[in-house]
């Protein structure tokens, strides 16, 4: 659980956790094969470029580029060979301007690396910006994305006679409900709520009104989850 989060985004879309993505296109006989990993950290997309220039290690270009943070701080892209400015910034473009939802352009925590197999015949710098940005494009079109949400977690203490229905009348109000707690003197429950203020206004006053105001929230700190897009 992460206690504390500066970020200002409060959700985000990311790659789906599990293995890497892979996919590939052929253009003009030159192989493109594009990896997308769930990187939340530099090092683990770092490792991606390492980890393919081991797999495909006869390859001509390991182009790369990524994007990091639930408010996108950290991008980076690298051509790797390619004339300056024809892969990386094709394929970091690619990946910040992916539209998850319309009109929404906030892919993060993914890094790309495209491989390349030289066909013998040359793209020029119109053609490759192309491949590479189509490459990555594409890749995202078929990856399974989920969003990334940060919320809110507090406790509420409440006698043990009064947990299930209390628990039960959230529930029904839409809550997000993580397990209970009983303790010697009371039980806890666990509210998961968003992480904005009006959302945090509306569970106190929601409790005050179920309990006759004999209950209160007690912030735990934030926590990001997974949730199906």
């Amino acid at each position: 659980m992460e206690i504390e989060d500066d970020s200002r985004a409060t959700t985000y879309t990311t790659l789906a956790a599990g293995p890497d993505f892979r996919h590939e296109l052929e253009i003009r006989r030159s192989r493109f094969i594009t990896v997308l990993r769930r990187s939340p950290d530099e090092e683990t997309a770092r490792a991606l470029v390492a980890d393919l220039r081991r797999e495909f290690h006869d390859a001509r270009h390991h182009c790369s580029a990524f994007v990091i943070g639930p408010d996108r701080m950290i991008q980076r892209s690298s051509d790797d060979g390619e004339p300056s400015g024809t892969a990386g910034i094709p394929m970091l473009e690619a990946l910040i301007k992916r539209e998850t939802t319309p009109g929404v352009t906030d892919l993060s925590d993914v890094s790309a690396v495209v491989v390349r197999y030289f066909g013998g015949i040359l793209l020029g710098a119109g053609g490759l910006v192309r491949a590479y940005s189509e490459s990555v494009s594409s890749a995202l079109e078929v990856a399974p994305l989920v969003q990334r949400r940060r919320l809110r977690l507090c406790a509420i203490d409440v006698a043990h006679a009064d947990a299930g229905r209390l628990e039960n009348d959230l529930r029904s109000a839409g809550y997000v409900m993580a397990e209970t707690g009983y303790e010697a003197r009371h039980a806890r429950l666990r509210i998961a709520l968003r992480d904005e203020a009006g959302a945090i206004s509306e569970a106190h006053a929601r409790l005050a009104s179920l309990t006759a105001g004999t209950a209160g929230l007690i912030p735990l700190g934030t926590e990001w989850i997974d949730v199906p897009l």
